[in-house]
Parts: C-alpha cells; sequence; structure tokens
C-alpha cells in the first residue's frame, strides 16, 4: 500500500492524505472520495504510512501536471500567498498519450523592413527582452517571424495579448500565415470548443496558442518561446487569488522550460525598462505627419464637436476615448453635497440611464433611478461626469448621420458583440469608435485620422504611485491608433498640458526621469510592495485584525510599514474593508515577514497594481 499527498483541484483546502495500492507519480490528476462526493485532485508527494486510517484513491486518469508546473505553481502559491491548489489549477494539464511532432513548414512570411530585421536578429541572441516599439512600428511581423522559427524548429509558441478585444484582429493576421496550426484561447470561448483545441494540441495539429492571461496555462509540449504583447498592461495582474501577474509568470516559465521571452510594448512599463535588455524599434513601418492640439475643459465642447464633425464629413474615421464607461458617474445632492451611495458598500452607486439602473460595480448589487437624497431629502439629484452613453447621445444629436460603435465592457459583453462591433468599423459602417480603456488595446485602423482623449487629468489624480505613467502610456496608446496610413490630428483634453508636451516626442525620455522620481521616491522597480487586505462584517474586528497584523509586523527591521487604516473603498458588500502597504528593499525579507502572519484573516497582494 502507498500513500500519498494530494491536492483538491480548484480548491484552498490545505494537502490531504490517501492511499493507493498502485505506485503514482507526481503530478498525476486522480479521483478521491471527500464526505459523499468525488474530487479531481493531483498527487503533491509519497508519505510514510501515517497513524490515521485513510481513504483510497478511487481512479487514476491520463492526465498528469509535468513537473515544471508542478514547481511553477510552488512558486506561485508561495509568492502570491495562494494554497498550491489554487495555484495548480491555474494549469491544463497534459494528457499520457504523446504525439511525435515534426518540424512545420511556413510557406508565407512576413517582408521585414531592415529595422524589424535588425530587431529579429538581436531578439534571436536573447533568452528574454523587451522589444521597445513606437505604434505603427510593426511588432507584430517580428513576433510572426519569431513564430514561424519556433515552428521550423518544432517548437510550440505561446502569445499573450492583454484583452480578449485583440484577438479578432490578431486571430486574422495569425491565420493567414499559420492557418489552422493557431488557435485563440479565452474566457468567452466555450467548454466544447476549449476540449476541441486540446485535442489538437495533442495531434500535434495546434503548434500556436494566442489570447489573454489564461492562454499561459495551455499545455503546450515543446514551448520554445513566450510573447507577452502590450506588457505594460494591468490586465495581466489577476485580481483575486492566486494575485499573480501573468508578464512575471511569463518570465519563470522561460526560465524553467527553456524557452525564450518577449516583452513588447509601445510605453513599455518602467519596472520592464529597468530590468531587461530592449531591442529598439524607433520609428513606424509609415511615417506620418500627426498633429497635437491641447484643450482645456472635462466635456464634450464645441471644438471636440466641431474636429468630429469635419472629420466625418471628409469621409475619415476618429476615435474618442473617456475614462469611465457606460454612463459610469454618481448622483450627488447639491443641496448636503452627499453622493448616493451602495448600502453595502461605501461607493456611489453608478448611473447607468440605458438600462433605467444604478448599479455598484462592487458587490453588483441594482436598484432602479432614485431622484431624492437619502440623507436630506433634497430633489432632483446631480450627476456629474460624462460617460460613453451620454457622449453618444451629445455627439449624435449634433452630427446628423454619424454612426458611433460604444466600444467598453457594458456594449460588448460577447466574443461575438467584439467581431461584429470591430467589422462593421473595419468596413466603414461606422465612423467613430467611442469607449474607455478597451480602445488603447493595441487596434489597427488605417483610416482613423483624429483622436480625442478626455478624462487624462482623472488619471492623473489618482491616488497611485504610477499614475503619472498610467496617463502618460494612455496618451501615447490612444493617440497611436491614428495616423496609421496617413496624416492625422490628436487632440488633448487636460488642464496639465506642459507635463504632456515634454514628452511628446519620445515616451524613453519620460521612462527615464520617471526612473529617477521613482527611485529617489522610494518606489519599484527599486523596492518591492505588498498590500495587505483586511475584510469582516464586524467593523470593530476588522480594526482589531489589522493592528495585531500591525504589531507582528514591526518586529521585522528590514521592511517599513508605510501606512494602514481603513481602504479607499471602506466597505465591499457588507463587509468593512482595511488595508496595509508594506515596502522593502529586498523581497526576500518581505516575503519570510508576510509568511510569518496568519494568512486565513488577510488577503495579501504582492507586487500590487490596484491601490483604490
Amino acid at each position: 500500500m502507498y500513500c500519498y499527498v494530494v491536492s483538491l483541484l480548484r480548491s484552498s483546502a490545505p494537502g490531504l492524505t490517501y492511499s493507493s495500492k498502485q505506485s503514482l507519480k507526481t503530478g498525476s490528476v486522480v479521483s478521491v472520495p471527500l464526505k459523499s462526493t468525488q474530487k479531481e485532485a493531483v498527487v503533491v508527494r509519497e508519505v510514510e504510512k501515517p497513524d490515521f486510517e485513510t481513504s483510497e484513491i478511487i481512479s487514476v486518469t491520463d492526465r498528469y501536471h509535468s513537473s515544471e508546473q508542478m514547481e511553477i505553481a510552488k512558486f506561485i502559491s508561495e509568492y502570491y500567498f495562494s494554497s498550491f491548489s489554487e495555484a495548480i489549477s491555474l494549469f491544463l494539464p497534459f494528457r499520457q498519450k504523446s504525439v511525435q511532432r515534426s518540424a512545420f513548414s511556413v510557406q508565407v512570411k512576413p517582408q521585414l523592413s531592415f529595422p524589424q530585421q535588425k530587431a529579429y536578429d538581436q531578439l534571436l541572441q536573447k533568452e528574454r527582452a523587451l522589444l521597445f516599439g513606437v505604434t505603427g512600428s510593426g511588432k507584430t511581423e517580428i513576433f510572426i517571424s519569431l513564430m514561424a522559427k519556433m515552428l521550423e524548429e518544432g517548437k510550440t509558441s505561446i502569445f499573450l495579448m492583454p484583452e480578449i478585444s485583440l484577438t479578432p484582429q490578431m486571430e486574422k493576421r495569425l491565420k493567414v500565415y499559420f492557418g489552422d496550426a493557431v488557435a485563440m484561447w479565452h474566457s468567452k470561448i466555450t467548454k466544447k470548443k476549449k476540449e476541441s483545441i486540446l485535442a489538437g494540441i495533442e495531434e500535434g495539429r495546434i503548434r500556436i496558442i494566442a489570447g489573454a492571461r489564461s492562454a499561459l496555462f495551455v499545455p503546450l509540449p515543446d514551448l520554445g518561446l513566450i510573447i507577452v504583447d502590450e506588457e505594460h498592461d494591468d490586465s495581466y495582474k489577476a485580481q483575486t487569488r492566486p494575485r499573480y501577474h501573468a508578464r512575471d509568470v511569463t518570465v519563470l516559465m522561460g526560465q524553467k522550460l527553456g524557452a525564450k521571452v518577449v516583452l513588447a510594448s509601445a510605453t513599455p512599463s518602467v519596472t520592464s525598462y529597468y530590468k531587461y535588455d530592449v531591442v529598439k524599434l524607433e520609428k513606424p513601418y509609415v511615417e506620418t505627419k500627426k498633429s497635437y492640439r491641447f484643450i482645456a475643459g472635462d466635456s464634450i465642447s464645441a471644438p471636440i464637436l466641431k474636429a468630429l464633425h469635419q472629420n466625418f464629413l471628409q469621409k475619415d474615421q476618429s476615435l474618442l476615448f473617456l475614462p469611465t464607461r457606460g454612463n459610469f458617474k454618481y448622483l450627488y445632492c447639491e443641496q448636503c453635497g452627499k453622493t448616493h451611495l451602495c448600502p453595502y458598500c461605501s461607493v456611489g452607486m453608478a448611473l447607468h440611464r440605458k438600462h433605467r439602473h444604478l448599479k455598484c460595480h462592487y458587490c453588483n448589487f441594482t436598484e432602479a433611478i432614485v431622484d431624492t437624497c437619502t440623507h436630506c431629502g433634497h430633489t432632483p439629484l446631480k450627476s456629474e461626469r460624462m460617460g460613453t452613453v451620454e457622449a453618444i447621445e451629445t455627439i449624435s444629436s449634433t452630427i446628423e448621420g454619424i454612426q458611433i460603435e460604444q466600444f467598453d465592457k457594458d456594449s460588448i459583453t460577447t466574443a461575438k458583440r467584439l467581431k461584429e462591433a470591430l467589422r462593421r468599423f473595419e468596413s466603414g459602417e461606422s465612423h467613430l469608435l467611442l469607449g474607455t480603456q478597451m480602445l488603447s488595446k493595441g487596434h489597427d485602423y488605417a483610416n482613423i485620422t483624429l483622436s480625442v482623449i478626455m478624462g487624462l487629468d482623472y488619471i492623473l489624480g489618482l491616488a497611485d504611485y504610477r499614475a503619472r505613467e498610467r496617463a502618460m502610456s494612455l496618451l501615447f496608446q490612444i493617440a497611436g491608433r491614428s495616423g496609421r496610413a496617413k496624416e492625422a490630428n490628436v487632440i488633448v483634453q487636460t488642464g496639465d498640458a506642459e507635463f504632456f508636451k515634454t514628452y511628446l516626442n519620445d515616451y524613453e525620455d519620460f521612462i527615464k526621469d520617471e526612473l529617477a522620481f521613482l527611485e529617489m521616491a522610494g518606489y519599484p522597480p527599486f523596492v518591492s510592495l505588498a498590500r495587505i487586505l483586511i475584510a469582516h462584517k464586524d467593523e470593530a474586528k476588522a480594526g482589531k485584525i489589522t493592528l495585531d497584523t500591525v504589531t507582528k509586523l514591526k518586529v521585522f527591521e528590514e521592511i517599513e510599514i508605510v501606512g494602514h487604516g481603513k481602504a479607499p473603498v471602506e466597505r465591499i458588500a457588507n463587509k468593512f474593508r482595511f488595508q496595509i502597504l508594506l515596502r522593502a528593499k529586498n523581497r526576500v525579507p518581505l516575503l519570510k515577514a508576510l509568511h510569518s502572519v496568519d494568512c486565513r484573516e488577510i488577503e495579501i497582494d504582492m507586487d500590487p497594481v490596484e491601490f483604490s
């Protein structure tokens, strides 16, 4: 009789000990009894027979987690403070049967320009590097060339994008070169489609997986290359356990598997620029003139409407960015100044006029639109901050005949809707692409000759040490959607024009200045940060857990408690929230200190990107 510690998949439970009549390999996926049910689990290690009675493993499947997957999952669980079960559940297992994979001949390859060829050659010489290429410089052609080389060497590739909004356009481009050897992977594809893709991988037909964060964990054998496009994007950071950062896990996977890692962006994060070798593409593939105009205000003003109207009459397409989606704005009382709050969270209820309701974007509580202040009884309530729906109404009522494509998470809810919206815009049926951060995600349309960027001051004013970086990156990304094929204009609405004008000609100048600021101020990449979150239905209990945790952490001299107290959003889903922010010059003592506290009552976010 053999005994094994197993981890239940998709569970936060600790390891459990079971017996087996047969010898099992570490990583094997098995079925085990738990109370009155059966659960899938992964074999973690063999142990001596314990002094308590054990249940027997019911069956052994033909699936397994590789030793590398197990090692990476162990790192994720320890570094990002999750259970091993939660970490290994990120990975899809391999199957026992394997197919001999031959080299794959790519019939058509991109014709690289001299700067592209130079960058491609440099990347071939490096195990991991940052491709820093301005928007429109042809980074995708380099990615395709790298993937083609991997195929010819009999290796597979993973191509990560920050959001599924990029996948339809990228899928079309990749299919031109790789046909059915490429498959798209993200949360919106069906279970049946996922099973079909996994079967294609096992049979050796599918050699390239492209998609959002979860694509990193698809079981591709002989992995030779991982590309992380738009590596600066915060979408790569998970906001639920395990709170891993896909970019950083990619680098670890590359080391463990001997795969080449290419991070890429037109506006790379200061951390990646600081940590990795940089390969540059300094000029766009097609050089066009781009004129910038800075205006004041915080609404769709007459100059913006005039520019949009002129561009429409010229039969060119436009893009307008807002920092808030839908009618994501709040109702407030002019008399007492109070915002209408969610009854279960200390945040304003977002107004969605299209659906005629108020919604809390934290706990999803929904109610009918109210008109009377719950604090003083004053009527009516007012609303500020324009959302996409209100912007569309304003523009449509002014510019007759203009067709507007709403591009935010309220309107793009399925993969089908996304494809239809992009098809309409690409074909010229719609004239204006209007939306939120989704607009900045690498879309490529030749006829956009006007970009309007609103709300940068809102982003610049966030309580976040990366606020300047986020605002500047967004400016470059949105501006980069226009002028791909012909002359373009960019209108930037801000009260801090001088700050943005300083760096318009070179994002690298901004990175260098920002690095100097971050080093002086004591922020990453020069220190490590961690954020502890405490939530409890009893406010006094949450406060006590916070103070007890701070007391335990004070004994560690190498870490600094930057601050602690109520979280910016004090209550979510009827739970009171507190936070503790820590930093340390070295990561090891910070991890040691965090592992010393009781993690059952707290949530630890290592290398946080969200502070609000």
